[in-house]
């Protein structure tokens, strides 16, 4: 299936590992271009080279020299950024339109929340969160959608009646749907998070923009990895932790990747405000 992502052009926040990784790659792997923003210089070069590297294989890059921030084969850039600095979406959009040209959407990982307790958690913890995960995501997808023509009204765009408009994706986790237990913060911002996607899919909507959430549970990344190892050996409570999963299994990266980069393309033309469980049936909620 030709999702239509070739050429087209994509922030990817958190994407020099784990779930926005997976993402990266499966865009370059249907022919786009990304852009990575990481924390630090040494990851999000060596995440943007190694996209460089697969598309150079699967024969999906594009040829060309590579300034400062991008990798050899013209598939991948990268900023040095943090989600709770204002000036990360304008250092975004601009490596986008000065590397490539264009840009199409974005997929903006927030990354995990601190365990713990409502009772135990503290003022800071929750102040640090809040700009983060909350405040960077939003500031993140209001700063992208006017950049992408979503802040004036003048009713529907072609983009929405092609298909072809840009795609905002938002990467939360289950607490959307239900609480879970020794996360406060999750389960306090990532409930707002989705009422913000909602808001901003019939706000955007008439400009084509279409914004979507994607609901991770138990993706075997290297975070879910630690966080097992917290409650004893890791590949036992993943045995464990597989048997309340209907089917009966971790997701892989890969599998949280391309049900991303299907969101993203202009394939899901007609999906939007939707929250989209990547879970193997856990979330037992409707």
């Amino acid at each position: 299936m030709d999702l239509g992502l070739r050429d087209r052009v994509y922030l990817v926040t958190g994407g020099s590992r784990g779930l926005g990784f997976a993402a990266a790659q499966a865009l370059v792997a249907d022919g786009a271009r990304v852009v990575l923003s990481a924390p630090h210089e040494a990851t999000a070069s060596s995440a943007a080279a190694r996209l460089a590297q697969d598309a150079a294989a699967a024969g999906t890059g594009t040829a060309g020299t590579a300034p400062a921030g991008t990798a050899p084969a013209g598939t991948a850039a990268w900023v040095v950024a943090d989600n709770a600095d204002p000036a990360a979406p304008g250092q975004l959009i601009a490596m986008a339109r000065d590397r490539f040209g264009r840009l199409d959407g974005a997929l903006i990982s927030v990354g995990g929340s601190p365990s713990g307790t409502v009772a135990t958690t503290p003022d800071e913890a929750w102040r640090s969160a809040f700009e983060s995960v909350f405040l960077g995501a939003v500031r993140l997808a209001r700063v992208l959608a006017e950049d992408l023509g979503g802040g004036g009204d003048s009713g529907a765009a072609s983009g929405s009646r092609t298909g072809t408009g840009a795609s905002i994706v938002f990467v939360l986790a289950s607490s959307v749907r239900v609480p879970l237990a020794e996360l406060a913060i999750s389960n306090g911002l990532f409930p707002g998070l989705a009422g913000v996607v909602k808001t901003l899919a019939g706000e955007l909507g008439p400009a084509g923009i279409r914004v979507n959430g994607v609901l991770p549970v138990r993706i075997a990344t290297d975070r879910v990895r630690e966080l097992d190892a917290l409650r004893g050996d890791p590949d036992e409570v993943r045995a464990r932790l597989s048997e309340r999963i209907p089917l009966r299994r971790y997701g892989e990266p890969e599998e949280f990747g391309r049900a991303a980069a299907f969101l993203l393309s202009p394939a899901a033309s007609y999906i939007t405000g939707a929250m989209i469980p990547v879970d193997g049936g856990a979330i037992s909620s409707i």
